[in-house]
């Protein structure tokens, strides 16, 4: 399979998809952050304080586990977990916020501000304005505020403003939409700090390159564990940054089979999940071309799923060129199947995986078990379960009466 399948992306698009959908008062900010990130890439030095930020605040490299007793529960394919959930704020987002608060210094920006839904994202880019003295902002809906009160705290005591948004359904698509009115008024000293491989070009691109670490990373100690690379690679996808990330460098192996997992929430009628490869259209959204999840008049369909980090109603445009080409395989989780697989993975192995994470590992089982046993599967664990806990409790409570 050709190397520029997740190579640069030709005048901002994946194909058909990508562009930059945006007021023209946004255009002379992105046309500055692509310049800087191209020259940021050919910077030698530029790259060196990424690899160093990356070893001495995040943790890397983060460490490839074999899941001996999961394996054995399941009785097929070996698994391994690649350990995003071990990096320093407990998820893959920092990979990508060192790098771009890196490049707001190198742009002048003393302020930053994101969006954010399960809330990883934000603490990693108030960790990163921590690091690096930049102000920092944070828009977040007021349902996921609720569901994600510990990650809130997090980012509050690392200095960031949280600011709650009450439109729409309150979640990760009306965060961002605020966010991007606010980066509209203050182009001129704020950088947004995007959490995904959504938005306008250059922003895809980008922050696919900056998750890279985690494919290179596997590609390197599956090889050293195993002498040959993984059969599967199963990650679960909102916007869908740490799929590209284990994905993109592994993208030409062709004999690695690649699976994303989307939200299934309660249901496949519109506005049950937030399964936009699965059952979207090709759209626009938040600055780029996608698939969507829209209504019959073309409107962005509400979404549900029980992660917070899931349920987004589009996805980057090279996940939506890769299922087009049919590089990936992109299918769904429900509701229940992660709660399931969560419980699962931390009675087997001791490790509760974030609600995100768990679609992944849900998929990620039902096709090990029907793989042979010197097969290879390997699941992105992108994050940490510690934020949802007490909604898991909650759900495992109401399960546990309606059973009873």
């Amino acid at each position: 399979m050709p190397e520029e399948k997740a190579s640069q992306a030709r005048g901002g698009y994946f194909g058909p998809y990508g562009g930059r959908f945006v007021p023209e008062t946004l255009m002379s900010a992105l046309a500055q952050l692509e310049r800087e990130y191209r020259a940021a890439m050919a910077d030698e030095g530029f790259r060196a304080e990424f690899e160093r930020c990356l070893r001495e605040i995040a943790g890397r490299p983060s460490e490839l586990y074999f899941a001996r007793r999961l394996t054995e529960h399941v009785g097929g394919a070996r698994i391994y977990l690649k350990r995003e959930d071990m990096n320093h704020t407990g998820a893959h987002k920092i990979n990508n916020t060192l790098g771009q608060a890196l490049l707001a210094l190198r742009m002048g920006k003393e302020r930053v501000i994101a969006e954010t839904g399960a809330g990883q994202h934000g603490v990693a880019t108030a960790m990163a304005a921590a690091v690096f003295g930049l102000r920092c902002e944070v828009y977040m809906g007021t349902e996921d505020i609720r569901r994600q009160a510990l990650n809130v705290f997090r980012m509050e005591l690392m200095g960031a403003r949280v600011v709650p948004v009450e439109s729409g359904q309150r979640t990760l698509k009306d965060a961002c939409n605020e966010a991007l009115r606010d980066w509209m008024a203050s182009v001129e000293h704020t950088h947004y700090i995007i959490g995904s491989v959504v938005g306008p070009a250059p922003y895809p691109e980008m922050v696919r390159e900056f998750q890279s670490c985690i494919g290179r990373e596997a590609r390197r100690q599956m090889l050293e564990a195993e002498g040959r690379l993984p059969d599967l690679i199963v990650a679960c996808v909102g916007g869908g940054s740490n799929a590209a990330g284990i994905f993109a460098p592994m993208i030409a192996d062709e004999q690695v089979r690649m699976v994303g997992v989307e939200a299934g929430g309660r249901s496949m009628k519109l506005g049950d999940h937030a399964a936009s490869l699965v059952a979207g259209e090709p759209g626009v959204l938040h600055g780029s071309l996608s698939y969507v999840l829209q209504d019959d008049e073309g409107q962005t369909a509400p979404v549900h799923s029980v992660s917070a980090g899931l349920d987004y109603p589009g996805v980057g445009p090279e996940h939506a060129y890769w299922k087009d080409i049919g590089r990936v395989t992109y299918t769904t989780c429900t509701d229940e199947q992660a709660i399931d697989a969560l419980c699962l993975l931390a009675r087997t192995e001791g490790i509760i995986p974030a609600l995100e994470s768990a679609h992944a590992v849900r998929e990620a089982v039902r096709l090990a078990a029907e793989m042979e046993p010197d097969q290879i599967v390997l699941i992105n664990l992108s994050g940490r379960g510690d934020k949802d806990c007490n909604e898991i409790a909650e759900i495992l409570k109401r399960r546990e009466t309606k059973e009873s």
